[in-house]
């Protein structure tokens, strides 16, 4: 398809793509991440405390677990910041964690 402007010029084709929200996508990316930073450091913190092995077994399944989900939904519009924000909050987690861990 091929379109010409109202002076007479030819454009070519190109289609419409909405701009990405970035404002919103990056306050509910932000959001995501320091809820599920609180909930990974918190399930470590107290499975940790029966076991430490235990909290690392059960965070790796977990996370292995949703992997292939969140992989699938990466592009659609709106889930992609709520997996992005996830995948950020997890590794914060994780890495509060092993500085916990190392602390104590």
């Amino acid at each position: 398809m091929s379109s010409y402007l109202p002076n007479g010029a030819y454009r070519p084709y190109q289609p419409y793509h909405d701009p990405t929200p970035w404002a919103a996508g990056l306050t509910v990316a932000g959001m995501v991440a320091v809820l599920t930073a609180v909930a990974v450091y918190s399930f470590g913190d107290a499975l940790a405390q029966v076991h430490p092995l235990l909290a690392v077994v059960v965070n790796l399944i977990a996370a292995i677990g949703v992997a292939p989900t969140a992989w699938r939904w990466r592009n659609a519009l709106v889930t992609r910041w709520i997996i992005a924000g996830g995948g950020v909050g997890v590794l914060l987690g994780w890495v509060a964690l092993v500085i916990g861990g190392l602390a104590s």
